[in-house]
């Protein structure tokens, strides 16, 4: 509530059409120099029915005119605040002078210049600038008081008094430093909240940086998840059509099942395709299309459970391979899951591209504390020529295994073939 106050007083002449220090400070000075002169001119009548006092009408309008010219000085305040200062008190001293002896009307003027110089200014220097300036102001004030003004009755001091060049300037002095003490309270005031707002804004800035940096991350690896089941599907889909082509006109049987294949592949990549892609969609287009995004949210996510079905996808496509599983199967962490059976999808592929026709072995060992899978083939097969090398298999594997922390061992085996060798640590119930 205090931060939301003092931001609404800092922005009232905003609204008020009042833009820049300079015409901020004049429309304050103006203010302040109307009711200084009412309230001046309003303790006249007061003054002569009381005291028996009565100034002179030229008297009453060079007081009017002293006082709105001191309060003008204010616009000066913040541009120059010691200025500011020592011609609102050189004002004063002259409203003194125009002023009986004993009548002392200070205007808020003063008190409002030594309160900015406290907003404005480090405590040591404060300090000298409104002790300085106060005593010179209350001596000259006490020696000039009244110089100027015509006799028009009895005098207000009473006998007896202490001479007002020692009174006035130990009263400068008090009312200085007080204005000038809680100008500084409020200066730290204002600075703090200046401080907090920019704090947080920055933690705002700082919060959406981050999210947008684990947007970026989550969109790269899906960007990877689609490669992966493009390059997959597509490049047996691509296979297959090609031996449905030759089988056409010698086997029509045998075409239509390869082309029934081709047709199942096709669709559980485009599923796989629309999850990844609904995934990399902006957030405002998903909201505009609120049953696609659902149907990629929906679709499963692949682990070592489907690496059955990918073991037998292969072989349909005309790869030797061999699975084999050691000790009794567990399941590893989701993230672990996934970019297990990733990693073994990508060999399978890269083993397609560079040694088609190859036989492959694909292991899979669990451990007590550590699983491991190998896709290894030995020498032998050819590489096919059609296809560019994507650049993505082996740097994306790695990315991946550092993600979970797994280890992987990527490069030739000692007959010629090629093995990817993926382990990572697990921790279970058993082996705590």
């Amino acid at each position: 509530m205090g931060r939301s106050a003092t931001h609404r007083f800092d922005h009232l002449p905003d609204r008020l059409g009042l833009r820049g220090d300079i015409r901020r400070d004049l429309a304050l000075g103006v203010l302040v120099g109307a009711v200084s002169v009412a309230v001046l001119w309003g303790s006249l009548p007061v003054l002569g029915s009381v005291e028996g006092v009565v100034l002179a009408r030229g008297t009453i309008v060079c007081t009017g005119l002293v006082l709105l010219a001191q309060s003008l000085t204010l616009g000066l305040r913040r541009q120059n605040p010691v200025l500011s200062l020592v011609g609102v008190a050189t004002l004063q001293v002259l409203l003194a002078a125009l002023l009986p002896a004993g009548f002392d009307f200070h205007g808020p003027a003063l008190f409002i210049a030594a309160y900015t110089c406290g907003t404005m200014m480090p405590l040591p220097r404060l300090a000298a600038v409104l002790v300085g300036c106060a005593l010179v102001y209350g001596v000259a004030e006490g020696l000039l008081t009244g110089s100027l003004a015509p006799a028009a009755g009895p005098s207000l001091v009473e006998p007896g008094e202490p001479p007002s060049w020692v009174t006035a300037p130990i009263m400068a002095v008090s009312a200085f430093l007080i204005a000038g003490l809680v100008g500084m309270y409020m200066g730290t005031r204002r600075r703090y909240v200046a401080l907090a707002r920019l704090r947080d804004a920055e933690g705002l800035r700082a919060q959406k940086e981050r999210a947008q940096a684990a947007i970026r991350a989550e969109r790269t690896r899906m960007a990877r998840e689609l490669h992966d089941i493009a390059a997959h599907h597509l490049s047996g889909m691509v296979v297959q059509a090609g031996a449905a082509e030759r089988l056409i006109g010698r086997d029509d049987e045998a075409a239509r099942q390869a082309m029934g294949w081709v047709r199942a592949q096709g669709k559980e990549t485009l599923t796989g395709l629309r999850a990844v892609v609904g995934a990399l969609r902006d957030p405002d287009e998903g909201e505009a299309r609120p049953g696609r995004e659902a149907d990629a949210r929906d679709a499963p996510v692949p682990g070592l459970a489907a690496v059955e079905r990918l073991v037998s996808t292969e072989r349909e496509l005309g790869t030797r391979l061999r699975l084999v599983r050691e000790g009794a199967p567990y399941e590893l962490p989701p993230i672990a899951d996934v970019t297990a059976y990733r990693t073994v999808q990508e060999a399978l592929t890269n083993t397609r591209d560079h040694a088609a026709g190859a036989q492959v072995c694909v292991r899979l060992w669990y451990r007590p504390q550590r699983f491991t899978l190998e896709v290894e083939n030995e020498a032998g097969g050819f590489r096919d020529t059609d296809r560019r090398h994507r650049g993505l298999g082996v740097l994306g594997m790695r990315e991946r295994a550092d993600v979970v922390g797994a280890r992987l061992d990527v490069g030739p085996t000692d007959g010629g073939g090629w093995r990817v060798r993926w382990e990572i640590p697990v921790e279970r119930e058993e082996s705590r």
